[in-house]
C-alpha cells in the first residue's frame, strides 16, 4: 500500500549532464544498474533518458525515498506515474 514515487531523469534534459548523472548514479552512488547493460531486462529503450531514469529511481529507492536523493543537479525529479 502506501503511495508510489518514482525518480525520473527531467525531460529535455542535457544529454552530456544527464551522462554525469547517470555515471554517478551507477558508480559512487551505488545504484544497481545491471539492468541498463546491454543485455539487461532494461536495456531497451537504450537511451540516456530511460536508462538515466532506471538508475536515479534505483538511487532514490536504495537511499530511502527523501526528495534530495532525487536531485542530480536539477536533471531528475520525481513522479507518482509509474515510469516502468
Amino acid at each position: 500500500g502506501g503511495t508510489h514515487i518514482w525518480c525520473v531523469a527531467k525531460p529535455g534534459g542535457d544529454t552530456a549532464t544527464l551522462m554525469s548523472a547517470l555515471n554517478y548514479a551507477c558508480g559512487e552512488g551505488g545504484a544497481d544498474c545491471s539492468a541498463i547493460q546491454p543485455g539487461g531486462s532494461c536495456f531497451q529503450p537504450n537511451t540516456v533518458d530511460a536508462h538515466a531514469s532506471y538508475a536515479f529511481n534505483s538511487y532514490y529507492q536504495k537511499h530511502g525515498r527523501n526528495y534530495w536523493n532525487c536531485y542530480f543537479d536539477g536533471n531528475a525529479l520525481v513522479t507518482v506515474s509509474d515510469p516502468s
